[in-house]
Formats: structure tokens, sequence, C-alpha cells
């Protein structure tokens, strides 16, 4: 478990006397009388060095400013999503056999000392940690500064639940059961360490438990987050967090189709168009890269090139800066059998803005004159698109195909299509099944390199299937272990579980 920012001294060796047992509150950083100026919550007795309406302003603006482009974002869930949803399927070839800990999520032998699974796990409990700061200060210090409005608070803490909704919803699709923050626990003393320590060490909560507490909070959310503003794509918006509810619904855990109807609805009416142009999303020019389309919802954006992200080293080139860090392989390299679904459909639209080819010193999967790279991050002030209406048009579609409504689940899919320039659908599904399929095959091709595939299959059962069947179908694929009901999972990091005594590993680790 990430160390609270205040932590800043070990535990004392006093603190752990003779009615403390060792095996169940190991040595840990939060000590008594380490956090200085703080404010006590008499209820909770929690403890905050913030007070203030500016405080709680300066966290939610640093959200923007620094939390949503950090690491967090660009490798925990571009960089690592992807590898989890396109490798682990048949979208793309993990890249770079000499990263030892990429090349063993997609041939399923990962283990629980896997670097990218720890970095991850990390990773999210650091949105949530800092969500928290926001989500559990600031109902006090609306009642003790008459400086926040009620629109500020109802705003601010919207946008902070739907950071941490988005976390913990990303934390249960990897590792399912997942313990959950939420309290900011009060300084650990001899008095209170068996009450307080499992607040800083909790057990783990079943999904299920994980989707009520999302839908509690998103739907807070979705009454009180900023209202849509469609010049600034880059915001918790309250489109945003219908989106998500929509994808928590869809999950088999919480599964409602008529919920996500109902969300995707919402979204629908509040003023998103599909751009014209599939690629239109991820152009540039000599000045600048394409953000904050009609189709998008949520973005994070980068505006200043001398200052951009660092994300785009990882699948190609920087247009900006062409010969920057272009002398190692890359990750996520496009498969043949997406390359061949984008052939078999003459859907040149969206295979040219998905996929590029260049040539490069390395021919590990294509001949080193026309290497394939993946081609949705193409500089580095372009967008990361985590939400757009193409997506919520197929997971709206597949919602009304498991409800029966097959003719309004094709005009759907006809919408996708229309606009990549490919035939349309002249009749409607004959069946849930062929629905589905069509839907899953169409949100391939729309959604490729964008984090969903792999999550796609596992929604209806298919991902075992297409796991185990590449290497016979392509030798580019890795040997594989087969996947399982419990691999479909990644392992609890070891470094946790030592830290952690209450937490178990999955199973199939």
């Amino acid at each position: 478990m990430r160390k609270m920012k205040y932590a800043v001294s070990i535990m004392l060796a006093a603190l752990m006397c003779a009615s403390c047992n060792l095996d169940i509150f190991p040595e840990m950083s939060y000590s008594q009388g380490n956090v200085d100026e703080t404010i006590v919550d008499e209820e909770t007795g929690t403890e905050s060095q913030y007070s203030t309406r500016s405080d709680m302003e300066s966290l939610r603006n640093s959200i923007y400013s620094s939390w949503l482009k950090s690491n967090v974002i660009q490798e925990g869930v571009l960089l690592d999503g992807m590898v989890y949803a396109e490798c682990r399927a048949d979208n793309a070839y993990g890249g770079n056999p000499g990263t030892p800990e990429l090349m063993a999520i997609e041939a399923n032998t990962q283990d629980s000392e896997n670097k990218n699974v720890v970095r991850d796990w990390d990773y999210y409990q650091e949105a949530v940690h800092q969500a928290n700061q926001i989500i559990c200060n600031i109902d006090r210090i609306k009642e003790t500064d008459p400086e926040m409005t009620e629109r500020e608070w109802g705003q601010w803490k919207s946008e902070a639940l739907i950071l941490k909704s988005y976390a913990l919803f990303l934390m249960s699709q990897i590792w399912g059961d997942i313990p959950v923050e939420n309290v900011l626990p009060p300084d650990i003393t001899e008095d209170n360490v068996e009450e307080v320590y499992p607040l800083y060490y909790p057990g783990r909560t079943p999904r299920a438990e994980v989707y009520e507490q999302l839908i509690t909070d998103l739907t807070f959310a979705c009454e009180n987050a900023p209202d849509v503003n469609h010049s600034n794509k880059y915001l918790l918006s309250k489109a945003f967090a219908h989106g998500l509810l929509a994808r928590v619904y869809a999950e088999k855990t919480a599964q409602e189709w008529n919920k996500v109807i109902e969300h995707w609805e919402i979204v629908e009416s509040m003023g998103f168009k599909l751009v014209d142009d599939y690629a239109q999303m991820w152009a540039y020019d000599d000045n600048d890269a394409v953000r904050n389309t009609t189709e998008s919802i949520f973005e994070v954006a980068w505006t200043d090139k001398a200052s951009g992200h660092w994300i785009w080293m990882m699948y190609h080139r920087n247009a900006y800066n062409p010969d920057d860090s272009y002398s190692w392989i890359k990750w996520i390299t496009p498969s043949r059998s997406l390359i061949a679904a984008y052939e078999s459909e003459g859907d040149t639209e969206r295979a040219n803005a998905s996929i590029t080819y260049d040539k490069a010193g390395w021919s590990n999967y294509y001949p080193a004159d026309a290497y394939a790279f993946m081609h949705k991050c193409p500089t580095n002030v372009s967008s990361i698109i985590l939400m757009r209406l193409g997506e919520i048009y197929l997971l709206h579609a597949e919602a009304l195909a498991m409800t029966g409504n097959l003719q309004k689940a094709t005009e759907y899919v006809n919408k996708i299509r229309n606009r990549a320039g490919i035939e349309e659908y002249d009749q409607a599904f004959a069946d849930q099944e062929t629905a589905i399929d069509k839907i899953l095959h169409e949100r391939r091709l729309e959604l490729a390199f964008e984090g969903f595939r792999f999550w796609d299959l596992v929604r209806h059962d298919r991902i075992k299937e297409v796991h185990d069947r590449m290497p016979q179908e392509d030798p580019y694929w890795q040997k594989r272990r087969a996947m399982t009901d419990d691999t479909i999972l990644m392992p609890i990091p070891q470094a946790v579980l030592d830290n952690n005594p209450r937490l178990t590993q999955n199973n199939g680790y």
C-alpha cells in the first residue's frame, strides 16, 4: 500500500507495545506524532493539513495540471493498459522482446513480481489517494469555510470521485477484488493502533461491493460534476461520469443492460457528434495536434510541444521531432490478425489511422523497410482520448442486442460503418449471437489501440478461445500459457502482500 504523503518517520519501537502482535502489525512508517500542523475531524478522527476552500481548489487544479498528466495516465493507463487489452488479445504483439515484463504479460506467464504489474498497482492506488485528499476533506471544509460555494463543493468533489472511480474500475478489471481506501486514517498512536491499522492496510473488497460504491459515487458525479464544455474536453464532466457508469453496468459483476442504455442515451443527448473523418481525432499539422473534436468526451490534453508528453516514444515517432528516441524496438506492434481484419472489410480509413509503416532498425515482426507501428499517438501533444462517441455507439449497440432490440443495434453499428466508408448491414442482425459477433468485430476495428479488446472478449466469455488459438495461427505470437478464469486477472504484487498480511493472492499465482 502506498505510504500516505504525510508519513515521514518510521514506526517508533515503543508503539509496538506488549499488547500488539508484530505478526498482525508489522513495522510501518505511520508513527505517533508524525503529522505536523494537522486539523482533526472530531467525528472521524481524520487528520489533515487542509482547512480552506483555497486548499481544495489547489488540489482540484492539480488533478488536471499534474496527476492526469503523470505516469498514472501515460504509463499506467495508456501504455500498460494497451498491453493488458491489446497484447493479451489478438490486436498487437508485445513488440519489444528485450522487455521481459512486457513479453510475459503477452504470453500469460506474468508473476507477482512483474514490474509492469507492480507499477500499475501503485499508480492506481496513487490516483485513489490523490482523489481522497479532496473527497475526505471537502465536506468538513464546506461547513467551516464560508467562501466555498455549493457549486464548487459539488463540482470539485465530483471530479475527485470520477478520478477515483476510474482508477478503481481499472483496478477491478485487472485484479478483481481489491482493497479500497475510503478514509484518510488518523495518526497511529499506542492507544489506537489496533483500530487504525486496518485503515492503512485494508483487506480486499469483493468486486460486487466495489461496483456498488462506483455506482453510488458516479451517481453523485452525474448530478454535480461540471457540465460538458465542447471547447475543452479535458474535463471530468457529467458526460464522463455517465459514460463510466455505463461501462460499470456492462461488466458481468454489475451487469444491467438497460442501465447501460439509459446512461449512454444521456451522454448522446449532450451534443456530441461523430467526426466526419475517423483519422481527424489523431490528426496534426505543422503547428499543433487536433484536440477537442466533436466526438471526444474526455481526453487528457497537452498544448506545449516543448514540454509535451513522452508516451509517443513507446509506439513510433514524434512527428515534430522524428529522429528522437527512434533507436530501440517499440511496443504494441500491430498484429497480422488485426491487419487482416481491416483488409477483409476493405477498411482502409480506420486501418490507416490506426497503423502506419516506416523504416526501422529492427525486424522482429515485419521487414525493417516496412515495419508496422501503432499510429494513434503521432506527436508529443496528441491527446490521450479516454472516452469518445464511437465507443458509446458500439456499447449502446451491444446493450440493445443483449436486450433483444436487434434492429436498433444494427442501426448503431451502421452509423460507425458508414463513417468508416465501408458497406453497411442491409438488414437487422438475425439473432443475438450474430449481433454480438458483429459488434465485437466492429469494436475491434473502431477501437483498436484504445484499450478495449481483451475486456470486450472477457465480457462475452470469448477471451480464452481467442487468446489460446493465436500462436497456432501466427508464428509471430509467442507460445502462450493457456488462459483460465484465474489468469484473466493479474497477480497481486508480492511486495504488496508482504506489506499487508490482510491481502490474499489471486488464484493461479
